[in-house]
């Protein structure tokens, strides 16, 4: 199985350039994958932060050709391992394609500071989009944080 040089820079936290020249006599270029260069999987996971099964290598292969949900749990394998700042790119990768539940966890991860520098804006942002996604989660949220913007009412006023 193959996977490209960006994907395999998401997941070892090495720049292309260094997997360039980790992987120089290995990469390829591939008819099917518009011309992108791959490298062999197995030769990448020694160096992964996390063990991937078969299934999760199969997940990979989908989430780098480009499919929203497998990117969203390609992410979840990473925020469920403790290792968000690796799972942010496939976030942002998946919410660029309109997946909701990447868009909430990515506003999550900013609000919370988990694996990118804490920005509510940004956060709120990205639930505020999830929400418009028709993301329920996203839309509470959204309730709630509207309800504590509005102000109260002086009680003395008609």
């Amino acid at each position: 199985m193959l996977i490209s040089v960006t994907a395999t820079a998401m997941l070892t936290g090495w720049s292309e350039r260094t997997v360039w020249r980790r992987f120089s006599g290995h990469v390829v270029k591939s008819e099917t994958s518009s011309g992108r260069s791959m490298v062999p999987l197995d030769l990448v996971q020694p160096h992964l932060c996390i063990s991937l099964s078969p299934e999760d290598a199969l997940v990979l292969a989908k989430a780098d050709a480009g499919e929203a949900d497998a990117q969203n749990e390609v992410a979840l394998l990473f925020l469920t391992n403790g290792k968000p700042e690796r799972a942010i790119g496939w976030l942002e990768f998946a919410a660029k394609h309109g997946h909701a539940d990447a868009m909430n966890l990515l506003g999550t991860c900013y609000i919370e500071g988990n694996g990118v520098p804490k920005n509510d804006n940004l956060g709120i942002a990205y639930i505020a989009k999830a929400a418009a996604n028709g993301h329920v989660i996203s839309q509470r949220q959204m309730d709630f944080i509207r309800g504590r913007s509005e102000t109260p009412k002086d009680p003395g006023s008609t």
